[in-house]
């Protein structure tokens, strides 16, 4: 079963991220951390902090080990659209959008295995 993370609200075009999200899409968490480390682009950063909070989802909620996660879906959506105004010639005013993306990752990879609790013995001492 994947562990998904979503980081809503990106406040960049989705177009822009999307280009970034293919660099690491079906890679390993460790790998794509890596390139978008080295990736020159803004939309890195947002990509990245979603990759690492899926893989640390994994890790820590879902019991994942963290060696053998990889990202098995990414996808960038169209969020929310800030309407907002520009002058213009004549003292208007021109209306125009400011885009935002929504990130969706998901991370697959193989379970730890639980190890059982051992039981604690009474000592001898203690039963006196």
């Amino acid at each position: 079963m994947a562990v998904k993370a979503v980081y809503n609200g990106v406040r960049m075009s989705p177009r822009k991220v999307d280009i970034v999200a293919a660099l690491v899409r079906g890679r390993s968490v460790a790998d794509a951390i890596t390139i978008l480390d080295h990736t020159p682009r803004r939309a890195a950063l947002a990509v990245k902090k979603a990759v690492t909070s899926a893989g640390a989802n994994a890790e820590h909620n879902h019991n994942y080990k963290p060696d053998s996660l990889f990202i098995s879906e990414i996808s960038v959506t169209a969020g929310i659209r800030y309407r907002r105004y520009r002058a213009a010639a004549r003292g208007r005013a021109r209306r125009f959008a400011r885009q935002t993306s929504q990130i969706r990752v998901l991370v697959d990879g193989d379970k730890r295995t639980i190890k059982k609790p051992v039981a604690k013995r009474e000592s001898s001492e203690t039963k006196e």
